[in-house]
């Protein structure tokens, strides 16, 4: 098997413990244990027959791609003080750190009406943007940036604040559109790099992630609706890269990858995307073996499974091997057109050199069954009853979801037909989730019908989330599913997802939900929050049936707490006009 990426937030001890497991397991022959020691160790059979210590260290250091033991503890250890997690809800007594949490994009649970309410904040207080360095340069106040480093120049890399970062990247990671023609985050960050500004600045989320400055700018994600890019990206982008940014940024073309706009490629081509410019990022990742070429492999690789051809063809005129195989999959650009069923794709591959391949056996039956081609599958069948079988777990969940995600009805039912479980999930995989939630998430109302005929589980939670294909139909702005899949809901769902007349039938027959409490120890009135359309209607509704506005989560707080502590001022007003109260009052 090839090397594998280090996991997120890599402990040294941790993988000590993992050198010792994996030496108790050669000395006691496991087959697994002495396939790797075969597959990694220089000297194998040697070393298996005494397997010592420091032969499990060198083992475990080439499985995560580093030449020695020496190496691994090495980067351990340079990357220690680049690791960032995101910090706990901050405590709604600090107004600063609230609205710095609001103010900046930071990739944990940030929803994109929180520029708003931190807009709202700063007018009620406008002394918050004075507060420190680090909120001066996420309002942009570019005059009270200019004064803190005036009086401390050690001020323009320092890191600290409410979320321990250098005051660059608070700026960059604003997406505050400030009223105040004096306020703008991009002048800011001008003023910080004119006074020697790190334009690589940044820092490793989870451990494992390069989150940069300019990572910052460009924005999106997963999450693409609430991770906006910053109101002046284009323009802060050719700041940073003019002063020396680095314009190999992973985080960046990860982000930007699942929409088929290519400003942002064609402005990091322009500053050498693709070129060894010698940026220090690339070298902190946890897989050594990511490098400039790569990324833009894993893009071209993208590209065609996406059937996003205009990005295929820039990417190919600024020469991406086409032939080389992606670090995710080892599947080349055009295994991934063909897989897909993106032929124009695959066709324009050939016409510049791709090599043509023949797909395996295996994925040409899936991808009769994606098609829902019922002949040819039932005809391979009869001549190889196994095949099935021998596409595993992992390959029939993923045709499943392949044929949801293509829209391709009649081929979800042949496969649900075939025996393939619909509520199937790998763990650990992009399948983490049931086909349900992708239908729910952006395959439409058709689907999501055709899924629960076939007996897909509609309170099935992913593994991530933990939540439900409603939950990921609200989330994804899908409210004709969600309309849909709420007489399926339960009380907790119902709540969050606006179903107010949901929640009035299952409240008449059972009365006591009203103060129920979910797996995770928190009251129903939890899933209140300020996205609600029906706001006031569910909350009037609540307080008929007694909820208790008091109650307290697993970590002792109220539901008040919460929503001050998130900000959420308008919100908070009218829990108090229902007699919530916070813990301190």
């Amino acid at each position: 098997m090839p090397a594998r990426p280090l996991p997120n937030n890599p402990s040294l001890e941790h993988l000590r413990k993992d050198a010792r497991r994996l030496r108790n397991a050669v000395l006691a022959s496991d087959a697994d244990a002495l396939g790797q020691v075969q597959e990694f160790h220089p000297r194998a059979n040697q070393a298996i027959s005494r397997f010592a210590l420091a032969d499990a260290y060198l083992v475990t250091a080439r499985t995560y791609g580093f030449a020695s033991w020496t190496k691994l503890k090495q980067h351990l250890v340079e990357i220690e003080p680049f690791i960032w997690n995101p910090p706990p809800v901050p405590n709604p007594e600090s107004r600063v750190d609230v609205f710095v949490r609001l103010a900046c994009l930071t990739y944990a649970g940030w929803h994109r009406s929180n520029p708003v309410k931190a807009l709202r904040m700063l007018a009620y207080d406008p002394e918050l943007a004075h507060a420190n360095i680090y909120v001066a340069a996420a309002v942009g106040n570019v005059a009270a940036v200019r004064t803190m480093v005036d009086r401390d120049s050690a001020l323009v890399n320092a890191k600290d604040g409410p979320l321990h970062w250098e005051p660059l990247l608070y700026a960059c990671y604003s997406r505050l559109d400030p009223a105040n023609a004096d306020h703008s985050t991009l002048e800011v960050a001008r003023l910080l790099l004119s006074r020697g500004a790190d334009p690589n600045a940044g820092f490793l989320h989870s451990g494992s992630y390069a989150f940069t400055a300019l990572t910052g700018a460009f924005g999106r994600g997963e999450d693409w609706s609430n991770q906006p890019p910053h109101p002046e990206w284009d323009r802060l982008a050719t700041l940073l890269l003019e002063a020396g940014a680095d314009p190999n940024d992973a985080q960046t073309l990860y982000n930007r990858h699942f929409e088929q706009n290519d400003d942002h490629l064609k402005q990091l081509f322009a500053y050498g995307l693709g070129q060894d410019k010698g940026g220090p990022w690339l070298k902190r990742l946890n897989d050594p073996s990511v490098n400039p070429s790569s990324l833009l492999v894993i893009e071209l690789c993208a590209a065609a499974q996406h059937d996003f051809l205009e990005r295929v063809k820039l990417l190919v005129d600024h020469g991406v091997d086409v032939n080389t195989r992606g670090l995710r999959n080892s599947r080349t650009p055009y295994e991934e057109a063909l897989r897909s069923g993106h032929h124009a794709i695959a066709e324009y591959l050939l016409q510049h050199r791709a090599k043509k391949v023949e797909l395996d056996p295996l994925e040409t039956f899936a991808l009769a069954c994606i098609a829902g081609r019922r002949e040819e599958v039932h005809a391979r069948l009869s001549q190889d009853p196994a095949i099935l079988e021998r596409l595993g777990h992992q390959g029939r969940v993923d045709m499943l979801h392949r044929a949801v995600d293509a829209k391709q009805h009649d081929g979800v039912r042949l496969i649900v037909e075939l025996g393939v479980d619909v509520n199937g999930m790998v763990p650990g995989t992009g399948l983490d989730r049931g086909a349900l939630h992708n239908a729910a998430g952006w395959g439409g109302l058709e689907m999501v019908k055709l899924l629960l005929e076939l007996g897909a589980d509609p309170g099935l939670r992913d593994q991530p989330y933990q939540s439900t294909p409603i939950g990921w139909a609200f989330h994804n702005q899908q409210p004709d599913v969600v309309e849909y899949l709420l007489a399926f809901a339960t009380i907790f769902d119902a709540v969050r997802c606006d179903g107010v007349e949901r929640v009035a039938a299952l409240l008449r027959e059972d009365p006591p939900r009203a103060n129920t409490h979910d797996d995770g120890g928190n009251p129903l009135v939890f899933y209140l929050h300020p996205e609600l359309a029906r706001l006031t209607e569910m909350i009037q509704l609540l307080a008929a049936h007694g909820a208790d506005f008091h109650a307290r989560n697993k970590d002792g707080q109220t539901l008040l707490d919460r929503a001050l502590a998130r900000g959420w001022t308008d919100f908070a007003n009218t829990l108090r006009e229902y007699g919530a109260r916070s813990v301190s009052d």
